[in-house]
């Protein structure tokens, strides 16, 4: 069996920043072992963002519905409204993964300032917006990186070019 060369991509993907935000978090509603894991669910209180093309404040009301996985892996499933300095309402729905060594997760627990880099948090954020100024994003592929803190999750956005 021959196998021959595959096409070559045209176009290499790239990333360009959307914006970066802080999202004000209560104190996780810890459910204990639930059927498919360690369910929390952590209320999202409030927060802002800014960035090249939009900025404003994260509305509180938003929540992370969190599962800690028996690998340890925690999935993140958080759900919450940016409104932008004009008034524009934007609804961002957020899966992701976080994990890495127990010892720099069981820090993140007890709410210490733990280095991003040392552990992994990535997620896949979607809009959805009917302000005619912001249509854009809802056609975005986007990407994040995020910093747990103790009262907070630092979350920077780019759209996948």
């Amino acid at each position: 069996m021959e196998i021959k060369a595959l096409p070559t991509v045209a176009v290499i993907p790239g990333l360009q920043l959307l914006y970066t935000s802080r999202i004000d978090i209560a104190a996780p509603l810890e459910f204990g072992q639930a059927p498919y894991g360690q369910r929390r669910i952590i209320n999202i209180t409030g927060g802002a963002f800014a960035g090249p093309s939009l900025s404003g404040r994260v509305l509180p009301g938003g929540a992370d519905w969190q599962i800690i996985r028996g690998d340890g892996i925690a999935e993140v499933d958080a759900r919450y409204t940016l409104e932008t300095t004009d008034g524009a309402l934007i609804y961002i729905t957020n899966w992701g993964l976080r994990h890495g060594p127990p010892e720099v997760i069981g820090r993140l627990g007890a709410g210490e300032k733990v280095d991003p880099r040392e552990y992994y948090f990535r997620t896949v954020p979607t809009f959805e917006t009917g302000a005619p100024q912001y249509a854009w994003l809802n056609g975005v592929i986007a990407v994040a990186v995020g910093e747990r803190r103790a009262d907070a999750v630092i979350i920077t956005v780019y759209e996948v070019t």
